[in-house]
């Protein structure tokens, strides 16, 4: 059985305003929800500044009993401030599956989550690919010109959230930076690409992805195809 939202109430440590939040739900890959368990004796607090490790949680499914990282729950206060919510210990990360794609099953239908902020759109991002079979899924070490970059073994990706359509120059700096690193990457955008950067793209053999509002990741070009088509 899935794991159900939990609600709690919340005092916002900057302006000491009450909230009542209740904790979202994510998809497992079993197809049952899944639900982060608030810590009601803990403490919230606001986030000064964002550290990849923090951003995210570990989750157990009530359902099959797998264990993911999720988005760490938190709360946006009228007064400006972020809220980040206090949840229980999360249990032992199990050892990790080697990183890639191509599992030997077919995979379920991708669950995507709605973008409304910069920050969901690399949750969407990140989501994917892990769905894709990448499970180590980190904050890149290089900052890209644009954006936000992910990270896997073997895997680089650029998660674009502005309204500035993608330029040829950012796809290069992507490919030039994954060479470097011995790695193959995708591009993830919200705004789109422009003419040229399609073309660079598809001649250095770049995955081009649009996020849509639903979080679902469109191909652009048919190395995002080759990339999305499941395994067996």
């Amino acid at each position: 059985m899935g794991a159900m939202s939990q609600s709690t109430a919340v005092c916002c440590p900057a302006c000491r305003r009450e909230h009542r939040y209740t904790a979202p739900s994510y998809p497992c890959v079993c197809g049952a929800p899944v639900a982060p368990r608030l810590d009601p004796r803990g403490t919230p607090s606001v986030i000064a500044h964002r550290v990849w490790a923090e951003e995210w949680v570990t989750v157990e499914c009530g359902s099959c009993g797998r264990r993911d990282q999720w988005p760490h729950p938190e709360l946006g206060c009228p007064c400006g401030a972020a809220v980040r919510i206090p949840v229980a210990d999360a249990p032992a990360e199990p050892a990790a599956p080697a990183d890639g794609p191509g599992a030997p099953r077919r995979r379920p239908v991708f669950q995507p989550v709605t973008i409304r902020t910069a920050r969901d759109a690399v949750t969407a991002a990140a989501l994917y690919l892990r769905w894709l079979g990448y499970r180590d899924i980190r904050r890149a070490d290089q900052r890209p010109p644009a954006g936000i970059g992910l990270a896997a073994r073997g895997l680089l990706a650029q998660v674009d959230p502005t309204v500035r359509p993608a330029a040829a120059r950012d796809v290069e700096c992507l490919w030039l930076t994954a060479m470097t690193e011995s790695s193959v990457c995708v591009y993830f955008s919200l705004a789109g690409y422009a003419a040229d950067a399609r073309t660079r793209a598809d001649s250095l053999g770049v995955p081009l992805f649009v996020l849509d509002l639903t979080g679902t990741p469109q191909p652009v070009n048919s190395h995002a195809d080759a990339l999305g088509c499941p395994a067996g």
